[in-house]
């Protein structure tokens, strides 16, 4: 029987959760808010994805989440609910790069393709993919400047996505660069990889898995004062 895997995606503000059958996306449902607000959203999203495609938790094979970089809390959030279906479940657990799946997001015929992801200040998370979605760079957290890409752009065209994009344009000027705006990571992008994942018996485990954070969680002190 074809395996039926969910899929969860919350790095970025889009809380995202789909649910495939051989490789092929059933139903998807998401919300892209600024609030954040994948805690509250998550589980009705997987009940509604699960309700469209007249399917129960039992009969799911698998579970595939968005492994980072990106959000920590979002990362929290979404490996947390994974992690406790595929306990509860029994069903083995499939981590997906979240920087492949916003590059799937983009089809192209020549070039490369670089998402990224916002991180602080001119900071991004990033890697570089060839149009048939090799990867060609690792993720990395990359301080962008003016010529920070040049060395890709002197060769061709580039397509940068993700979320960084909006701070990344006003500072890169170049014939070769093309911008592609209000593209975030979706689990519509995951069904693929991670059928492929399932056939191949490349599961984490479920236990000691963690989110690829990159860097640190750092906290910001709060400059409220209370009385």
């Amino acid at each position: 029987m074809s395996p039926v895997i969910l899929h969860i995606e919350t790095t970025t503000k889009n809380c995202s959760v789909g649910i495939s059958r051989a490789g092929k996306l059933l139903a998807l449902k998401e919300l892209n808010d600024d609030r954040y607000s994948h805690a509250e959203n998550i589980h009705p999203f997987i009940d509604l994805v699960l309700e469209e495609t007249s399917l129960t938790y039992s009969d799911l094979s698998a579970v595939s989440v968005s492994q980072g970089p990106g959000s920590y809390t979002g990362l929290r959030i979404g490996v947390s609910v994974a992690k406790g279906l595929c306990f509860a479940l029994d069903i083995p657990l499939i981590a997906v790069a979240t920087l492949e799946i916003l590059a799937r997001s983009l089809t192209i015929d020549q070039g490369l393709i670089i998402p990224m992801l916002d991180a602080r200040r001119m900071e991004v998370y990033q890697a570089v993919y060839s149009p048939d979605y090799q990867l060609l760079q690792e993720t990395k957290a990359q301080i962008v400047a003016s010529d920070t890409y040049d060395e890709y752009l002197s060769k061709g065209a580039v397509y940068f996505v993700g979320d960084a994009v909006p701070k990344c344009q006003t500072i890169i000027s170049h014939k070769n660069a093309f911008f592609i705006e209000n593209q975030f990571p979706s689990a519509k992008q995951m069904p693929a990889l991670s059928y492929q994942k399932f056939l191949a018996s490349d599961f984490v485990d479920v236990a000691y898995f963690e989110p690829y954070y990159l860097k640190d969680f750092i906290a910001v002190k709060s400059t409220k004062k209370y009385f």
